[in-house]
């Protein structure tokens, strides 16, 4: 595919900084030279021989490189469908770095082809990033085609749930979740960071829910689009999960912005959220409460610090009771105050009408860590090993980097500039 508009040089210019890239090679050299890098895929580098997989870009002394494997996971855990090849996955030709992988709409739903890092090859290495103290960015360089889940990360959402897709499940494994970006999950087309404490599930629900969304979201583009149009599509999604802030923050090219979700008591998931943080409130008052349930686990407690009150809104008033809305960082109050026989208003009630998505704090001082027992997943592109069996994300994926700290905004401004850089046609590759 060539256009008229591909060029040899480009200039990348963000806040405070001005630089060449002057060849994919260079692009390159900008994501790798970003401090914390440890893998970045291309979709160019490949293995000099044997099956010529598909292998990371790793810093100066690294011995593995994580060569990708092609996999379907239904056969893997059904027993059902085809095995994946390379040839699943198309390529463009063209994109940030010279080249692109297409994951493409099945409609065979014993076919779910992913590329993948199996468990035993990744355990204990760079990209194994878990335990306490631990940060975590992952950006990828996408054209988001449909769908709203998983771009990378390590992030088995297990095959033990139980619904209609296992019935028959040969291979039962709960979740192994680690870190992961998504295309948007409960906001399609937001850069969704998702990260797990104990690679299962949150706050009761049957799913983990400490996830991010991203303010802005990007197009659909169809993935047969002209190359200019393509060319023109690329989004760059990326989360960081920040260990000494608690914070876990989606981006989509280079900007967080905020996200609230009102009401979260009748949200479809994240009342689960709701309820920790009622459960958890009530917890900690004297006494057994209305409503408390005295066997939630303490660990599933959900509540955002309120140390520092950033507004307060009078929503109603009489001369008895007065109603505010107080904001924090993380969570918006309704706080009910009735004035006593001294005169004096005291608390009364509080509800929780409104809570961040992005950034969203998470509660835990460490990422999931799995042991070497086969309690760990793998590290996975295009796909995530779930039970539902999805069609997922669909589109072009032109790059994928893993670090193994917090990036700030003006790197990460850095790095989605590489999106807008005229890409240079290599047939060859195709």
């Amino acid at each position: 595919m060539t256009c008229s508009r591909c060029i040899l040089t480009a200039i990348l210019v963000v806040p405070g900084l001005t630089r060449l890239a002057a060849t994919p090679a260079d692009r390159v050299a900008t994501v790798t030279g970003t401090p914390g890098c440890v893998a970045f895929w291309d979709f160019v580098q490949r293995e000099p021989a044997g099956a010529q997989r598909f292998t990371a870009h790793v810093p100066a002394g690294a011995t593995n490189k994580f060569p990708l494997d092609a996999g379907n996971y239904v056969r893997d855990f059904w027993g059902e469908g085809r095995a994946a090849t390379y040839a699943d996955f198309p390529l463009l030709g063209r994109g940030p770095f010279g080249q692109a992988i297409r994951i493409r709409q099945e409609t065979d739903a014993t076919f779910r082809p992913l590329l993948l890092v199996p468990r035993a090859r990744l355990h204990d290495s760079p990209i194994d990033l878990k335990g306490p103290n631990q940060s975590v960015t992952v950006v990828v360089w996408a054209i988001r085609e449909s769908g709203n889940h998983a771009l990378a990360g390590i992030w088995h959402e297990g095959t033990d749930l139980k619904q209609n897709e296992t019935a028959g499940i040969k291979k039962v494994e709960r979740g192994q979740r680690q870190y992961a970006l998504f295309a948007g999950l409960n906001k399609a087309g937001s850069a969704c960071g998702h990260v797990s404490e104990n690679g299962a599930s949150s706050f009761l629900n049957r799913y983990a829910l400490h996830k991010s969304n991203s303010a802005e979201v990007s197009p659909a583009v169809p993935a047969d689009s002209p190359a200019a149009v393509l060319d023109a599509s690329w989004q760059c999604f990326a989360m960081t999960y920040n260990h000494a802030t608690h914070e876990l923050t989606g981006w989509l090219n280079g900007a967080a912005g905020d996200r609230w979700l009102e009401n979260p008591k009748t949200d479809t998931l994240i009342k689960s959220a709701y309820n920790a943080w009622l459960q958890g409130r009530l917890h900690h008052e004297p006494g057994l409460q209305p409503g408390e349930d005295p066997a939630f686990p303490a660990d599933q407690f959900y509540n955002p610090p309120e140390d520092r009150l950033i507004a307060t809104k009078i929503l109603r008033e009489s001369a008895d009771e007065r109603v505010e809305l107080r904001e924090f960082r993380y969570t918006r109050v309704e706080v009910t105050l009735r004035r006593g026989a001294d005169g004096k208003f005291t608390e009364a009630a509080r509800d929780l009408v409104a809570l961040r998505l992005n950034p969203w704090w998470f509660p835990h001082d460490r990422l999931y860590t799995p042991a070497n027992d086969g309690t760990g997943g793998p590290f996975t592109i295009g796909r995530v090993i779930h039970s539902s069996r999805s069609v997922g994300f669909t589109g072009w994926i032109g790059g994928v980097a893993v670090f193994n700290r917090a990036l700030g905004a003006d790197e990460l401004a850095r790095l989605a500039s590489l999106r807008t850089a005229p890409s240079v046609a290599n047939p060859a590759r195709n």
